[in-house]
């Protein structure tokens, strides 16, 4: 049996799709980071929900107008939901923002921001984008356990503050400590590659974000 497909068939088909509204073609918005530059409100919360519990972070656009407006567009599209506290050093600070999904992670590795002047501490419970160099932040961030303030004049710009459920931060699961090679944690390469199915695999009881959440 021969199979015939015309323009107008195609069409119709395409037609048929969008009146039953099956979502054949939906896409994400995190597909495309170049379209999600919305401005950050002055001040704003995030509420983490986590696999050890829920705590609050509190922005200030003025400290760091860059990296608060990255973070509101990655909360406020669930970059953060489902992914993992991956580096997690007892005494320095919690790191996370790997998205477990390694084809929406492949469009946000290349997506860097410039800097923003350091303007405040990099004190406990001050929340911090990670950096690979100057004008590199991407969706990493840091929450710091402790006085990390000798962090400040290598360029680590604070946004935000932790301002309930430290606790929670501070019961986040740390044995696998530091990342490799340096420590047992999981690797960052292979992380970016394989998503959380590699972590799941070889690191169990790593604590993750169930949901991140913009409050008003």
């Amino acid at each position: 049996m021969k199979v015939m497909t015309s323009r107008r068939s195609i069409l119709t088909l395409a037609l048929a799709f969008a009146l039953s509204g099956a979502p054949a073609f939906a896409q994400s918005p995190l597909d495309n980071p170049a379209a999600l530059r919305e401005q950050a409100p002055a001040t704003y919360k995030v509420k983490f929900d986590t696999s050890k519990g829920a705590f609050v972070v509190e922005v200030t656009r003025a400290w760091a107008p860059k990296g608060a407006d990255r973070f509101y567009n990655l909360v406020k599209n669930g970059f953060y939901d489902n992914v993992r506290f991956f580096r997690v050093v007892s005494g320095f600070m919690v790191q996370f923002g790997i998205n477990g999904d390694p084809a929406t992670m492949a469009r946000w590795r290349a997506a860097q921001i410039g800097d923003d002047p350091v303007t405040q501490s990099n004190k406990r419970g001050m929340i911090t984008f990670a950096t690979a160099g100057p004008n590199t932040r991407t969706s990493q961030v840091f929450i710091n356990f402790a006085d990390n303030s000798n962090l400040d004049s290598m360029g680590f710009a604070p946004f935000g503050r932790v301002v309930s459920g430290m606790n929670v931060v501070d019961a986040l699961n740390a044995e696998y400590g530091e990342g490799a090679p340096r420590g047992r944690g999981p690797d960052q390469s292979r992380l970016q590659s394989e998503g959380n199915a590699y972590l799941a695999k070889e690191y169990p009881r790593m604590d993750y974000v169930k949901k991140a959440t913009i409050e008003r």
